[in-house]
């Protein structure tokens, strides 16, 4: 399951699923994203803002769960990822969004046997052989064309204010790039 699956990062990460052979599930506020997010190649898509997430998981994954989260918000709504996590699943965060406290019940946690790790590129950076790997992933994934980096819009640097208006209003599909 991939919150905020229409950033870049949330593209990437169903493009990783789908080459690893896994079904993603992307999360996206409304339900205005659901097919771009399936052409990107979501297997389903939950509106966070219209769908209760957990009942939907549930009914995606047949009671189970989903196995991996991967999650750039944390806050809050953190405490719903993990309620809609297979028993022994993992959460992954790597970011915060949303800075509020990601608070979970204990009984979450332990009951379920959940996995909570933070992962940031800087420190995989730090580790040549990861780093090593990491390239090699993400060029062979560019070769084969199972990675696609998606640009939402590209603006001139004299029309920033636009950029960060078109970036406020949370509609675009993967990266906002600004040219100098």
């Amino acid at each position: 399951m991939i919150s905020a699956a229409s950033s870049s990062v949330g593209l990437a990460a169903i493009q990783t699923a789908n080459r690893f052979g896994a079904r993603p599930i992307a999360l996206t506020r409304t339900s205005r994203k659901t097919p771009a997010l399936r052409a990107h190649g979501a297997a389903a898509v939950i509106a966070t803002t219209e769908q209760d997430v957990v009942s939907e998981v549930r009914r995606l994954t047949e009671g189970v769960g989903a196995n991996l989260v991967f999650d750039p918000v944390g806050g809050a709504g953190f405490s719903l990822l993990a309620q809609s996590t297979a028993s022994g699943g993992t959460l992954v965060l790597y970011g915060a969004l949303d800075f509020r406290p990601a608070q979970i019940p204990s009984f979450d946690v332990f009951a379920r046997d959940l996995t909570i790790r933070g992962v940031a590129l800087p420190a995989l950076a730090r580790d040549d052989h990861k780093l090593a790997a990491m390239k090699t992933f993400v060029s062979e994934g560019l070769a084969t064309g199972a990675l696609r980096p998606t640009i939402a819009r590209t603006f001139a640097f004299d029309h920033i204010a636009e950029a960060h208006r078109f970036i406020e209003a949370g509609e675009q599909i993967g990266k906002t790039v600004v040219t100098v």
